[in-house]
This record gives structure tokens, sequence and C-alpha cells, in this order.
């Protein structure tokens, strides 16, 4: 299972984790991914996602139509 967002394309980066001595061990960033289903009312038709919250936000903000519209012109779909 890939940890990238369906909408915004945000994956998975790369850091150190510094301890009280400062030493540095490499870490990951995921971002954080939720299973949501979503009903398109154009096609009648529920659809699954795995979407960053952030994303999640911007789909109640503008609906899921225009997110997912955005989002495959800027091609990450």
């Amino acid at each position: 299972m890939s940890k990238i967002c369906d909408l915004t394309g945000k994956k998975s980066i790369v850091g150190n984790s510094v301890s009280f001595s400062n030493a540095k061990t490499k870490r990951r960033f995921n971002p954080n991914l939720q299973k949501k289903k979503y009903f398109l009312p154009e096609t009648g038709e529920w659809i699954t996602l795995k979407v960053s919250t952030s994303a999640m936000r911007t789909i109640n903000k503008k609906g899921i139509t225009k997110a997912i519209s955005d989002a495959l012109k800027k091609d990450k779909f």
C-alpha cells in the first residue's frame, strides 16, 4: 500500500531524527492519509480515495468534482 495522496500527490519524505546528544538517524515523515468514500452526483456512484487531511479540507471547500478536475489538470491523479 503506497503512502501517496490520490489528489495532491503528497508522499513520504526523509529527514533526520535528532536525539538529545545531537546524534542523527534517518526517519520518514509520512503524510496523514485517510481512506474516504465520496459520492459523485454526476455519475451517481461512490469512489474510495486515499487522501491527506489537507486534501479533505480542500474537498469540503471546493467540492469533490472540482477537486478531482483540478487534480487531473495537474496530473496528480
